[in-house]
């Protein structure tokens, strides 16, 4: 079985002449199916860069990128919407939910888009709400939900799909203690399911979270092991 994401010398630059940028320096990584990693690092050191390329938000300037077995650095813009949308469940720092609308139906939009029909999709929907702890708060919206429980409503969403990937960015840069506890225990349960995640973070209490953590300076990895999770 091929791995999550299999990265192979990736670089990404910006600019020309004096004006260059290297954001990412040959970086190659595997993610396992069933993996929890966190990808940390200061502002400038390629993470956000190398967050977009892996959630096919943006292209390399060199290198492969394979994606569930999927060679996502040679699609075409159509194809890598289709991988996006199909592969990758994604969860933003700033929730991006759809105000006034139900918990429910925002996560019932990626199955919408889909083509899914609206019996099933509302079936998956309370499920993956079920999952996140927040089935009995389907019927709110976000306004009517703390930060925390907005977070969930968007992890819901980002599982409802099926994804071969989880991939948050900052999920929890606008939460308090408590909520980050609240979405990191859902994350922690997720990954215990066998759900491969990637969050990139730079939060320290968050990285200590993952199985294995992955420290980007200058574009390139400087640090990748394995570690014994730190629970609250």
């Amino acid at each position: 079985m091929s791995p999550v994401l299999d990265v192979r010398d990736l670089t990404k630059t910006y600019g020309e002449g004096e004006a260059t940028v290297h954001a990412l320096r040959g970086v190659s990584l595997t993610v396992e199916r069933g993996d929890y990693v966190a990808i940390m690092g200061s502002s400038g050191s390629g993470k956000s860069t190398l967050m977009n390329i892996l959630g096919a938000l943006d292209v390399p300037t060199s290198g492969t990128y394979r994606l569930d077995g999927v060679d996502v650095s040679r699609l075409a813009d159509r194809q890598l919407a289709l991988a996006r949308n199909r592969l990758i469940g994604f969860i933003f720092q700033a929730f991006n939910l759809i105000p006034r609308t139900s918990a429910l139906a925002n996560v019932e939009l990626p199955l919408a888009y889909a083509g899914i029909k609206p019996r099933q999709r509302r079936r998956r929907a309370l499920a993956a709400l079920d999952v996140v702890g927040l089935a009995e708060r389907a019927r709110h919206e976000p306004n009517q939900l703390s930060g925390g429980q907005q977070q969930r409503v968007a992890v819901a969403r980002a599982l409802v799909t099926e994804p071969a990937l989880l991939l948050a960015d900052e999920p929890t840069g606008n939460l308090d203690t408590r909520s980050t506890e609240d979405v990191l225990t859902v994350f922690d349960q997720l990954n215990a399911a066998g759900r491969t995640i990637v969050i990139i973070t730079h939060e320290p209490e968050v990285g200590a979270r993952a199985k294995r953590l992955i420290r980007l300076v200058d574009g390139q990895i400087v640090h990748d092991v394995r570690q014994a999770p730190v629970f609250a």
